[in-house]
């Protein structure tokens, strides 16, 4: 709970049956998490038996994609505050205070991984992740003249209910360009947002995205491309209207 406001945390899994439990048990030793809420996106068997023991509450996406399983999650938290996070060792529950102070602010909190004193050894943040996250920030924050944005891909962030509640129907991207797809949808409807800087620790098991650089780069390139059809079709008078998100 943060100011008799009830906070949930969505926790998509896919390949971290080696670190979710940890991670609930990091999340909730904050003492301020009243619910997590785990998305089973066919995950590695094993998955579930895991998260059981602890307190989140499990739930199930069978389409594959980051972005579905986002959108289950936060369909079925019930907190005023909405974080989303992974549980693959890599975020830290203590970052949870951090996200909550400014989301008094704020109704958007991005967290951001390219401040060197919080990114730990052996974190997946070599030069290429770290200045191709802040040269598509930095694209995003020229186009559509936004406050500082350092790190596009950081999967940490913080939405009050009614801004999840305005932008949900216009989700529309079921894969692992979802996570810009919320930055966009945010500064196009006109939500006033922060990004402050997150722990950022070596991940338990190989990531199935920034795992592979050539992955990695595909997905950046994705990236771009849809910030520059936002942006030019945002010139010619469009807004973003409802989506696919049958979960809105």
């Amino acid at each position: 709970m943060w100011r008799d406001k009830k906070v949930s945390v969505i926790f998509p899994t896919y390949n971290e049956k080696d670190s979710i439990r940890a991670a609930i048990e990091d999340f909730f030793s904050s003492g301020l998490v009243d619910e997590i809420v785990v998305v089973n996106n066919n995950a590695a068997e094993g998955t579930d038996d895991e998260v059981r023991p602890t307190q989140a509450r499990l739930v199930y996406e069978t389409r594959q994609g980051y972005g579905h399983a986002i959108w289950k999650g936060l369909a079925e938290a019930t907190g005023d505050l909405l974080i989303i996070a992974e549980p693959d060792g890599t975020f830290s529950g203590h970052d949870i205070n951090k996200l909550l102070a400014y989301s008094d602010d704020v109704p958007v909190v991005f967290g951001t991984r390219t401040q060197r004193e919080f990114v730990w050894e052996g974190a997946n943040m070599g030069w290429f992740l770290k200045w191709g996250n802040w040269a598509v920030g930095k694209l995003v924050e020229f186009l559509f003249n936004t406050t500082l944005l350092t790190d596009v891909g950081c999967s940490m962030r913080l939405l009050h209910r009614e801004a999840y509640e305005r932008i949900a129907p216009q989700f529309s991207i079921g894969g692992s360009a979802f996570g810009p797809q919320i930055l966009l949808l945010t500064i196009l409807n006109d939500l006033h947002f922060i990004e402050i800087p997150v722990n950022y620790r070596q991940r338990v098991g190989e990531s199935s995205v920034t795992g592979s650089k050539v992955r990695a780069f595909t997905l950046g390139m994705s990236m771009i491309f849809m910030i520059l059809r936002y942006r030019l079709k945002s010139w010619f008078g469009w807004r973003p209207g409802k989506g696919c998100n049958p979960y809105a």
